[in-house]
């Protein structure tokens, strides 16, 4: 067998593993095993495509590639052992911004080097290719970094609103087509250089005109976006791995977006679109009266007197790295004969399953960890509620206020409870920048502070 041979069925490989990958990671039980699926399958194609490349280049491209590879993998080693679960969020839309960007490079290497295939039908489609890889590259780089500041807050979580901003968005999709036609009869370099520039003008715009509260699902859409930005890579550089697995980061990317969306009740167009058709509410200066206070002995106290209890995180929680602690107090609270739950919302944190893997991490069982719909119908039966670090995803504006920013988003409805426990530094608004009327209800009390120290002092007093 020649080395393209052998590189062909290492990716056929390589792409089975992928895809059980995928499969082990939709499911907490085998989430690590589909991890090991991903690893070994990106260690298969990349010593294939080294084989590949060690044969047919001269020795100056393997070396080049060598170094490039220890590169990459020293600097991916650094950051997975530096960087915290609350910078998760920003870490992956900035890896989504390098696909991005490779993309745009190997497009516009694509038409520099490129030789004739000598028939007209293959010219055009190498040009579409070329062209389509360069736009979704650069829509994906630029909209990787805007969603990367946001998510870090070096700029306003707030979404931004141009006058017309949809005609702009829609406006740059249709001059993309125009220009992909002129380019595919006439290639030229400034063609390139137009929609290179159109391109990361509209991922920059799509992505700041999305709000704080829809960002879980702006990181869930960059990764389809890189995943199809990848897949146009591999036809241009004719890798098969890369096609398949750019095919399956973009579908499964898109296919959660979906589902977000239909979790948060907002338009899947609306929302990829760039808040095509959202529009900013009016401030919210309404008075709901005065919050209550509780401290931590008064919440240990309602704890031990509690039947049930119910836990909802937030990004607070990952902020303060409470979710140990919290642990602590399951096991506690179990052992005492209490039952505990967690409520987790579709978007809790800045990340799809962000609560999940802080939950996994700090060995809370699989079976008390349930979604948004398997425990809403609950709270009414449930004597205490803890919100730790949660706010946009607990807040009843969304179901009773038809001029708040965020109605019509499903939501926990711990305020059905009997007792609501509400952890939180300040009385500041959440991501989404909504005040939140949960905070001023009668049986709603605040425990401000640090919320693993918070935690720790509710130990302490059981």
């Amino acid at each position: 067998m020649d080395s393209a041979s052998i590189a062909t069925a290492a990716y056929i490989v390589a792409s089975l593993l992928f895809i059980l990958s995928l499969a082990g990671l939709s499911k907490h039980e085998t989430a690590s095993q589909g991890v090991l699926f991903g690893i070994s399958g990106m260690t298969i194609a990349l010593v294939a495509t080294f084989v590949l490349v060690a044969d047919v280049a001269d020795t100056t491209a393997v070396v080049l590639l060598i170094v490039a590879v220890v590169i990459g993998a020293a600097i991916g080693l650094w950051r997975a052992r530096v960087v915290e679960m609350t910078g998760m969020p920003e870490l992956i839309a900035l890896l989504h911004s390098f696909v991005g960007l490779a993309a745009v490079l190997v497009g516009w290497n694509g038409y520099l080097e490129h030789q004739s295939f000598g028939l007209q039908s293959l010219e055009d489609i190498h040009n579409a290719e070329v062209f389509i890889g360069v736009f979704i590259g650069a829509v994906t780089f630029t909209g990787s970094i805007v969603a990367f500041l946001k998510l870090s807050a070096r700029i306003k979580s707030n979404p931004l609103m141009l006058p017309g901003k949809n005609f702009i968005n829609l406006g740059a999709l249709v001059l993309f087509v125009v220009l992909t036609i002129a380019f595919v009869i006439n290639p030229n370099i400034w063609l390139l250089v137009a929609v290179t520039i159109v391109a990361l003008l509209l991922g920059w715009h799509l992505v700041a005109s999305i709000g704080g509260g829809d960002m879980p699902v702006v990181v869930s859409m960059l990764n389809s976006y890189s995943g199809w930005a990848a897949a146009a890579s591999g036809f241009l550089l004719n890798n098969d791995a890369l096609i398949v697995t750019g095919a399956l980061v973009g579908s499964s990317g898109a296919y959660l977006s979906y589902i977000m969306c239909q979790a948060m009740n907002r338009s899947f167009i609306s929302v990829i679109a760039g808040g095509f058709g959202i529009e900013a509410g009016p401030a919210d200066d309404k008075d709901y009266g005065e919050h209550r206070e509780i401290t931590a002995e008064d919440t240990a106290e309602l704890l031990k007197n509690a039947s049930s209890v119910v836990i909802t995180p937030g990004y607070g929680m990952a902020v303060a790295q409470a979710q140990y602690p919290v642990a602590d107090l399951v096991r506690k609270l179990r052992e005492r004969g209490i039952e505990v739950r967690f409520g987790i919302h579709p978007v809790a944190g800045r990340l799809p399953g962000h609560m999940n893997v802080l939950l996994a991490e700090a060995k809370v069982p699989y079976d008390i960890v349930l979604e948004m719909d398997e425990i809403n119908d609950d709270f009414k039966d449930t004597s205490v509620v803890l919100v730790i670090g949660a706010n946009d995803t607990v807040n009843p504006a969304a179901t009773e206020d038809p001029s708040s920013p965020i109605a019509g988003m499903p939501v926990l409805t711990v305020w059905e409870a009997t007792d609501v426990v509400v952890f939180k530094r300040s009385m500041a608004t959440g991501y989404a920048g909504v005040q939140n009327p949960l905070f001023f209800r009668e049986n709603s009390q605040m425990l401000f502070g640090d919320a693993k120290e918070r935690v720790e002092d509710i130990l302490k007093a059981l």
